[in-house]
């Protein structure tokens, strides 16, 4: 997927001004690419619309305005962009009650090799990054990636199910990924101009 440049950042003040207006679009939009697993697990597919926001609000809240700043928040950002032929997400652990916190993300420990799509009979594990988890502690925000071969990709466009798997021993669940989510996803892989699309419509309206 393409990287953010300096070229698709919006300047302070207009961004001030459309802020509310392109808040209720991300939210729109997140809707589609937003997977509940289970109680306490989401994924939230990134594609530039999303690292966009994420960027941009970053640049609002710090008062970002020095180019070479501007440079480093969307690198950092821009991290989070799938590469060619996969997908990646930002895999949130939602623990309600602060007591608990501790407890429930032990419980997850090891979860990072647990994580998986199934396209059809294709099982494509997530590679989590590094740095996240260890044998002792786990982090309750994770990002995972999905690398597709030729082949899950062939079965994606032919409309194979879609199915995102946690088979952790303390949360086994199974989404499967249909509707407006499946197609959002297999069109990022088939068209690289619909990321492109995609960003303007949060951006611009």
């Amino acid at each position: 997927m393409q990287p953010l440049g300096l070229d698709d950042v919006m300047g302070r003040d207009r961004y001030g001004s459309e802020r509310d207006q392109i808040r209720r679009r991300i939210i729109a939009h997140k809707r589609e690419r937003r997977v509940i697993v289970g109680d306490r697990i989401t994924f939230l597919f990134e594609d530039r619309a999303t690292v966009w926001y994420q960027t941009q609000e970053m640049l609002w809240v710090e008062h970002i305005t020095d180019l070479d700043a501007i440079r480093e928040e969307l690198a950092v950002y821009g991290a989070l962009l799938p590469g060619p032929s996969e997908l990646s997400a930002t895999m949130l652990i939602e623990i309600t009650d602060p007591e608990r916190v501790r407890s429930e993300l032990e419980a997850l420990l090891g979860i990072d090799r647990c994580v998986a799509l199934e396209i059809g009979p294709e099982r494509v594990a997530g590679v989590f990054e590094e740095g996240r988890q260890t044998d002792f502690k786990l982090s309750a925000v994770q990002y995972v990636r999905f690398p597709l071969t030729d082949a899950a990709r062939t079965r994606l466009a032919a409309g194979d199910p879609l199915v995102l798997v946690v088979d952790h021993p303390n949360y086994p669940q199974r989404t499967p990924l249909t509707g407006a989510t499946r197609a959002s996803l297999a069109a990022d892989l088939l068209d690289p101009a619909v990321a492109e699309r995609a960003l303007a419509r949060v951006r611009d309206g």
